[in-house]
C-alpha cells in the first residue's frame, strides 16, 4: 500500500476512514457532492479501483456493495514515510531534514511515540520539548551504536509496544 493515494482517491477513502464502518458508493457520493459536482459512476470506479488496489475490502448487500478500509489511515500515513524515507541515498540526513519541517505539536507527537516504542534512548530518556535542539541535536540520530534497536530486540515479546 506504499504508493499515494490520487485527490479523488483520498477523498474516498477519508471517508471510509472516517465513518469507520462498511460504506455505500452512494453514501460516499452523497457525501462528496455536498464539495463538488460528481457522478455515481466515477465514484463507483474509484472505489472498484480502491478495491482491486487492495485498499478496501468489500461484502455484497443485495444489490451493491459495502466497503471497509484494509487499514487505518495512520498505517497509510507510515507506509508513505517509510518508502519516502527508504529511497533516500542518506537516510540519517533525510530525517534531520524531515525533523526540522516539524511543527512543535508534530515534534510533540514524535516524542509520544518514541516514548511508546522505545522506554528508553540510549543516554537516558526521550528529550522533551526545547531540549537537543542546539549544535549537535543531531548527534547520536542514525549514528552511533545503535543500542536503542538492540534493547527494543531484547524486551519481551509486545513489551512496549
Amino acid at each position: 500500500m506504499p504508493r499515494q493515494l490520487g485527490e479523488l482517491e483520498d477523498a474516498v477513502m477519508t471517508r471510509v476512514w472516517q465513518w469507520n464502518r462498511p460504506v455505500t458508493v452512494r453514501e460516499v457520493l452523497e457525501d462528496l457532492q455536498q464539495e463538488r459536482s460528481i457522478a455515481y459512476t466515477t465514484v463507483m470506479t474509484v472505489m472498484d479501483n480502491l478495491h482491486q488496489k487492495g485498499w478496501v475490502r468489500r461484502e455484497v448487500d443485495g444489490r451493491a456493495y459495502r466497503y471497509t478500509a484494509v487499514s487505518t489511515r495512520a498505517a497509510y500515513a507510515a507506509a508513505l514515510m517509510n518508502e519516502a524515507w527508504s529511497q533516500s541515498d542518506n537516510p540519517a540526513a533525510a530525517l534531520v531534514a524531515f525533523f526540522g519541517m516539524m511543527s512543535a505539536d508534530q515534534q510533540e507527537a514524535l516524542r509520544d511515540a518514541m516514548r511508546i516504542v522505545l522506554p528508553t534512548l540510549p543516554g537516558g530518556s526521550v528529550p522533551t520539548a526545547g531540549e537537543g535542539t542546539g549544535e549537535g541535536a543531531g548527534e547520536g540520530a542514525g549514528g552511533g551504536s545503535g543500542e536503542g534497536a538492540e534493547a527494543a530486540d531484547d524486551a519481551e515479546p509486545g513489551a512496549g509496544r
